[in-house]
């Protein structure tokens, strides 16, 4: 594992896949493109997701954040959370939560449309790129 990113607070704003986009403000950029990264989740010694292929999100001011498919998450563990943010650039996400850690992951079920391909894929705040 060669990089974790640490819990930084979720502003949530992020392109149409392959392609930057510009959204907003002047100087805010969003890029969305498929990953070919491995990237893990895991909380207390236990793999919450793993997966192969990640969208790759980045944003301007924001760590890059990795959205994973639903199938790589183990969602049996997450419960949904009443919790609920906007973001001009990204749309409404919705957040889960472990019993212990609230509200560790969002997605957003109706992304803008220069955001399309991370609809109802997970993002952590702490995910791990695997190397090897």
């Amino acid at each position: 594992m060669t990089s974790t990113q640490g819990h930084q607070g979720h502003t949530g704003h992020q392109g149409r896949q392959g392609h930057p986009e510009h959204a907003g403000d002047a100087g805010h950029r969003i890029t969305v493109e498929p990953g070919t990264e491995h990237v893990r989740v895991v909380h207390d010694r236990q793999v919450l997701a793993e997966s192969r292929r990640p969208i790759v999100l980045r944003e301007t001011g924001c760590p890059v954040r990795y959205y994973l498919p639903p199938e790589d998450v183990r969602t049996d563990l997450l419960t949904a959370s009443d919790t609920r943010t906007h973001c001009p650039f990204k749309g409404d996400a919705s957040y889960w939560s472990l019993p212990d850690a609230a509200d560790l992951v969002w997605a957003y079920p109706d992304p803008k449309p220069e955001v399309a391909p991370i609809k109802n894929h997970f993002c952590f705040y702490e995910t791990e790129t695997v190397t090897g």
